[in-house]
């Protein structure tokens, strides 16, 4: 087992429409910034109290940037895994610069659109988003991504809710 473990889960909504753009090698990456948030009810005023925050993402694997580019939005609700990494660069001041951002590259990284709002592409993301683990760097797993919604958002079990396409309806009857 790997000494160390750098892996990042977010469920969160979109901000703004991503941002596509393209290297000098024609290599194309997506960046976006979804929100995450949590409510609770304080204790002494009894009011409804929210945090939210918001995360950098960047995607660097081409079939997720493709995706991101055609059917992700404003307000779309993504489940996201990737990497965190911290970026330096040098300001037109001379000075360095940090930033932080979850990175989706090669085969440890997932995108799995949650809603079905559908854009003006026809089939909207419900069709883009049903499989996440097809646009997640190849992952085979029946986990998060790797069925149909997998749960997500509709009370399913984290198993993949269903079971694989082509595979038998098993429908023994079972007394319980």
């Amino acid at each position: 087992m790997a000494g160390s473990v750098n892996k990042v889960i977010l469920v969160g909504n979109l901000g703004r429409d991503p941002e596509i753009r393209f290297t000098q090698a024609g290599k194309k990456i997506a960046n976006f910034s979804i929100a995450t948030s949590e409510q609770w009810r304080d204790r002494q005023s009894g009011e409804r109290r929210e945090r939210t925050e918001w995360h950098r993402i960047v995607v660097f694997n081409e079939g997720l940037a493709d995706v991101v580019e055609r059917f992700v939005k404003k307000g779309s609700k993504l489940y996201i895994e990737g990497q965190l990494r911290t970026r330096k660069w040098q300001g037109q001041d001379g000075k360095d610069n940090y930033t932080t951002e979850v990175v989706l590259e090669g085969f440890n990284s997932n995108l799995t659109m949650l809603d079905n709002r559908g854009g003006g592409d026809g089939g909207g993301m419900g069709g883009g988003s049903s499989s996440g683990g097809g646009y997640g760097g190849g992952q085979d797993s029946g986990g998060f991504g790797g069925g149909s919604d997998a749960g997500w958002g509709n009370g399913g079990s984290s198993g993949g809710g269903s079971a694989p396409a082509g595979s038998p309806d098993l429908d023994d009857e079972i007394p319980f």
